[in-house]
């Protein structure tokens, strides 16, 4: 039995890659019309900004949730992701229309519907990856999706780039229109190519064989309810691994909003050159990607996260004590890239994997809810420090959350590969590796 995996998680990509170039368009230009077209001050701007975070919480559990326990002939992602994609992008068409009319109800009431439409598809089209793919190959295909997903983000500056003209109210339709356009292609090829029940079926075969799954044929004899429900010593492994998520994302995030006004005041860089620091992370993070995968099917995802984790203590620590732009911080960066690419390619296969049979979109919604949940909380947390305290907090704030986050991994004792054990058994099944 040969097990494409590269092709299918390629094929399941096209949907996070939809997502990210959405991302992308929305965090970039949404701002800039609250601001010039609707002349809406920074607090007003931030708080807008947060709605689909706020949403995120109780939504991507909901409708990821929902997806596992729909069954159609398509598959049980397919239809939320079908639906959410077509809605979504009816109500995007009429954002640039608003703002060109400078309508700020109809305005807001598009974005409401927007950010509404796409909750109801991010969950189920994040899960759809895990459906397909056998258990121990989870954390490559996540590198792969991640890279999917980057192809996105650049479609979307890349049209930024070529479509938004000079000025404070530009004409941004062409620019929507080109999202939309890219969401539709890339569904539909999602649709066309992608057989949801039978690439499932064949992972829980290979799940099966390999020990990671119960045989299902006797399920009928006890409630879903049951059969789904997590085992004292999951439960607490699922807990450290949701708040090790929150943790690190308290500490990553800390950084990345803060940082302009850090290198700046600290620093004293002039210009947008702090941004070069941030660039060398994601570049590093995204060549690091594939390279990460592997090493998890090697050494287990855990020692990874953990060794990623680390690298982020270490990276962020030496931050702290440089006192002015130069190749060390830019040292810094690259270990921080290394480390963040290390712990955002296992982290979530990992809570997937804890999940029992049939739940994979609820536990889909709980990784986003944690991750969400840190993202909203802490620029205000952090940002109370730089206020009240100093700047000079930055670092040492990612420090501790980090050291935080190492510590609750450390608790964590399921949703790791056992790759030795599970080597020759997918050696057997031929896989595509």
């Amino acid at each position: 039995m040969k097990i494409h995996y590269k092709y299918k998680t390629i094929m399941v990509g096209f949907a996070f890659m939809s997502i990210m170039a959405f991302w992308q368009m929305y965090d970039n230009i949404i701002p800039l019309i609250l601001k010039n077209s609707f002349s809406l001050n920074e607090v007003l701007i931030g708080a807008i900004m947060a709605i689909d975070n706020v949403l995120a919480l109780f939504l991507l559990p909901l409708f990821g949730s929902l997806s596992d326990k729909l069954h159609t002939p398509i598959g049980k992602r397919m239809p939320f992701i079908l639906a959410g994609t077509l809605l979504t992008n009816i109500a995007l068409f009429f954002m640039p229309i608003a703002d060109n009319k400078r309508n700020l109800a109809m305005f807001m009431i598009m974005t409401g519907l927007v950010l509404l439409f796409m909750s109801v598809f991010r969950s189920p089209a994040v899960a759809l990856m895990p459906d397909i793919t056998p258990k121990p190959l989870r954390s490559k295909a996540n590198a792969i999706i991640n890279l999917m997903g980057t192809i996105g983000a650049i479609f979307a500056l890349a049209m930024i780039s070529k479509l938004v003209a000079e000025g404070d109210t530009p004409n941004y339709q062409p620019l929507f229109i080109s999202i939309i356009l890219f969401m539709l292609i890339t569904t539909a090829i999602l649709a066309f190519v992608v057989k949801e029940n039978k690439w499932a079926e064949e992972a829980h075969i290979i799940n099966i064989k390999l020990g990671e799954e119960e045989d299902d044929t006797d399920k009928e004899d006890s409630s879903d309810q049951e059969s789904s429900k997590l085992s004292p010593e999951k439960k607490k492994s699922l807990i450290y691994m949701l708040l090790s998520v929150a943790l690190w994302y308290m500490s990553y995030n800390a950084v990345t909003t803060a940082f302009s006004r850090y290198a700046t005041s600290v620093w004293g860089t002039t210009g947008g050159s702090y941004a070069d620091y941030l660039l060398i992370a994601t570049v590093v993070a995204i060549i690091s990607y594939i390279p990460i995968g592997i090493l998890s099917g090697i050494f287990g995802r855990k020692k990874v996260i953990i060794a990623g984790v680390i690298g982020l203590i270490f990276g962020f620590g030496g931050c702290f004590f440089a006192t002015k732009a130069g190749i060390f911080i830019t040292v810094m960066f690259i270990i921080v890239g290394i480390s963040w690419a290390a712990i955002n390619v296992n982290s979530f296969p990992m809570v997937v994997d804890i999940a029992s049979d049939g739940d994979i979109g609820k536990f889909t919604g709980y990784y986003y809810t944690f991750a969400m949940a840190a993202q909203v909380l802490t620029p205000i947390l952090s940002g109370a420090f730089l206020q009240y305290v100093s700047y000079k907090t930055l670092f040492p704030y990612a420090v501790v959350f980090s050291a935080l986050a190492l510590f609750t991994m450390f608790k964590v004792k399921h949703g790791d590969t056992l790759p030795t054990a599970k080597k020759s058994i997918l050696e057997h099944l031929d896989v595509d590796d």
